[in-house]
């Protein structure tokens, strides 16, 4: 073991999300260089297999549902309880994820005077995140405030939201990193296509994301409905299913928009499509665009805050208001009429289409996976 390092990586659960994705990946490769490793969770939910080996510490064992007010007030039980764990365990370097346990993290030097370097990550734009006008958007807005400029680093995975926490949330620029998310080609790679859902004698465009309002698939349905020759495949599964399929027979498109349900294997199906598509209201950095990318196929996306623009390198580039890139097209949040218009130019371009299925092949090598893991452990060690 490296002398007298130890790490502890704190995230909710080590459920399918993209922040645990990339920490099942970032687990075992620091082990495997040799790091004393621990992983502390708050909810015993495991589905990757890759973190079998490491050491897990539970601060506790929580229920999947509780309500917000619980939560808040468990805080600084748990940040106390964190405390102990860290100097018991002699950690060195405190790494946490996604909202609570960033919170409890910082928190946890209330209650000790156990030295260790305190960093969190910043997986949302923020000032979106928790710009909705409800308590708890309320409460978390003034958490992230008055915690996170605390912190001895916090790193983002998009420079937007990175300069959202400077900008309206106290933090100084010395203490931010940005480091996107990593993809794993090679899996990817090795994926067959399946193309037995599709019809040939369409444009078959294909979206993945959960049915939830955030991801404003009204909106994508709304723009397809009044496009030639084409068919939508949403993949997902979430609350809003049944709105979304109401939205689908009033505008009777019932043979153009199906609702595909959960697919824990999308890649088979991207990589028989056409075209990608994407129409979320706000984003931290979606992981599903390179993932799309990775299958080469051209994107069409909102330009949301935070994440498409960095990947798809906008430039700029308007032709009839919407936004025209190396890999696709971008459009303003929330436009069906821009939205529409960049699938019909995608359509008309059938030129800039094939451009794009190159183009996306090369830029997803900017992602791989081990590189993004190198620049985890710099940050963290630093």
């Amino acid at each position: 073991m490296q002398k007298n390092i130890k790490i502890s990586i704190f995230i909710y659960s080590m459920s399918g999300g993209g922040a645990e994705r990339v920490m099942s990946y970032l687990l075992p490769y620091l082990q495997a260089k040799n790091y004393n490793v621990v992983l502390v969770l708050m909810n015993t939910k495991i589905v990757y297999p890759s973190i079998e080996n490491i050491q897990i510490h539970y601060l506790e064992k929580s229920e999947v549902v509780e309500s917000g007010l619980f939560k808040f007030l468990k805080l600084p039980y748990l940040a106390f309880k964190y405390a102990r764990f860290l100097k018991k365990e002699g950690i060195t370097h405190s790494f946490s994820l996604l909202t609570r346990p960033c919170y409890i993290n910082i928190m946890a030097r209330w209650f000790t005077n156990h030295p260790y370097k305190l960093m969190v990550s910043e997986r949302n734009y923020p000032s979106m995140q928790y710009g909705y006008d409800d308590l708890q958007s309320k409460i978390n807005s003034f958490l992230v405030k008055k915690l996170y400029p605390k912190a001895d680093l916090i790193i983002s995975n998009a420079k937007a939201s990175a300069e959202d926490l400077i900008a309206n949330f106290n933090v100084s620029r010395n203490k931010t990193g940005v480091i996107y998310n990593p993809i794993d080609l090679e899996k990817i790679d090795d994926i067959d296509s399946k193309a037995s859902i599709f019809d040939s004698n369409y444009t078959n465009l294909v979206s993945v994301g959960r049915l939830q309002l955030v991801k404003n698939h009204k909106l994508m349905i709304e723009a397809i409905a009044g496009v030639e020759n084409v068919r939508l495949y949403i993949f997902g599964e979430g609350e809003l299913r049944e709105d979304l399929q109401t939205q689908i027979d009033a505008l009777g498109i019932t043979k153009k928009v199906f609702l595909m349900g959960f697919e824990s294997n999308p890649f088979q199906y991207l990589k028989a499509a056409d075209i990608f598509i994407f129409s979320s209201n706000h984003e931290g950095f979606p992981n599903v665009i390179m993932e799309a990318m990775a299958c080469g196929l051209p994107i069409i996306t909102t330009n949301c805050k935070s994440g498409p623009d960095e990947i798809m390198e906008l430039k700029e580039t308007k032709i009839d208001n919407i936004m025209i890139t190396d890999y696709g097209i971008l459009s303003p949040v929330g436009n069906a009429e821009l939205l529409q218009k960049g699938i019909v130019y995608c359509l008309e371009n059938p030129k800039y289409l094939e451009d794009c299925r190159i183009n996306v092949k090369k830029r997803i090598k900017d992602f791989e996976r081990e590189p993004i893991l190198e620049l985890y452990t710099n940050h963290i060690l630093a």
